[in-house]
């Protein structure tokens, strides 16, 4: 059994160095644990500070691709590299190191196919009260949304197995976070949570850059998650709005034609014929999204077996 513990990174030689220093090389279950770091196009000497303290893989963007993606080419490459179970960690050590065992421990008695580890939110002092409030509306969309009962949802402090990293892949370009839980959440994967501890902050996050820009970001991914995950729900949900108030309105100007006082409220029809009409197109569109993403799901499982039977052709 082989785990490899992923780093993205971006400009991070000033912390790196500390969130090595709390890796572990030996982890009980695991005849090997490797090192990997994404360097998304860092113009400091991150590339250094990770060969100089023993990162055994080192996989580089040209240019700053953005986290997501970061995520992704480090799954791929650890894929590649032979990992049966991958840790995903920060470089800025906001996440405890000693925790990993415990993390990966579900996944070693095949209890999970993904972890997710549990920060004491409440407790973090360098979370501001917008900060954290956001955090658990994440995580309760997060919950609805895959029907899982993950209570920390942005935590990117996670251990998923081979199996299940084959089969992930990340649309939004912000952060991989939510998405990848809804996915396992609707792939039916075993996924759960464990507490972890945090450590000290380092530096500020490179994610929140303010909380205006942290409050559109999120609200964006959470809008998003629903359009792609839940197309139907969606646009079914708004169209049934619409068609409802073109009825009401509709029902206004019967009332008052049947009551004898019809010729003054004819802009009841209008804009009950308008409302209807927007119903109706949302309501197809809702089918319309369901398809696609029927299509998605598609392409997904044609995605995990080009990559399993990629593994499988190079062990033979």
């Amino acid at each position: 059994m082989k785990l490899i513990i992923q780093i993205p990174c971006l400009n991070e030689a000033e912390t790196l160095n500390v969130t090595l220093a709390d890796l572990p090389r030996k982890v009980e279950g695991f005849d090997s644990v490797e090192w990997l770091i994404v360097d998304d196009g860092s113009t400091d000497n991150t590339v250094e500070v990770a060969t100089k303290y023993g990162v055994d893989h080192i996989v580089c963007h040209s240019s700053n691709q953005g986290l997501a993606k970061a995520f992704m080419t480090g799954l791929d490459s650890c894929l590649i590299r032979g990992a049966d179970v991958i840790v995903n960690t920060d470089a800025d050590n906001q996440y405890n190191g000693m925790d990993i065992p415990k993390l990966v421990m579900p996944i070693v008695e095949g209890a999970a196919d993904i972890v997710v580890g549990a920060r004491p939110i409440e407790t973090i002092n360098h979370f501001s009260w917008i900060k954290k409030v956001l955090q658990k509306l994440g995580s309760w969309v997060v919950r609805g949304a895959s029907k899982t009962a993950i209570p920390d949802a942005p935590s990117g402090f996670r251990a998923m197995s081979r199996h299940a990293a084959q089969q992930l892949v990340v649309f939004h370009d912000y952060t991989y976070t939510l998405e990848t839980i809804i996915q396992a959440g609707q792939k039916g994967m075993a996924i759960v949570s464990v507490p972890i501890r945090v450590n000290e902050d380092l530096r500020p996050s490179r994610l929140v850059k303010s909380i205006p820009s942290y409050i559109k970001h999120s609200l964006g991914t959470i809008i998003r998650i629903f359009v792609i995950y839940r197309p139907f729900k969606f646009f079914g949900v708004i169209g049934a709005g619409l068609f409802f108030l073109g009825m009401l309105l509709g029902g206004r100007f019967l009332y008052f034609y049947f009551s004898g006082g019809g010729d003054g409220h004819v802009q009841s029809v209008i804009l009950s014929g308008v409302f209807l009409g927007m119903g109706f197109q949302t309501i197809l569109v809702a089918f319309l999204a369901d398809l696609i993403a029927a299509n998605r799901k598609l392409l997904e499982d044609l995605r995990y077996f080009q990559k399993k039977n990629r593994k499988e052709e190079g062990e033979m």
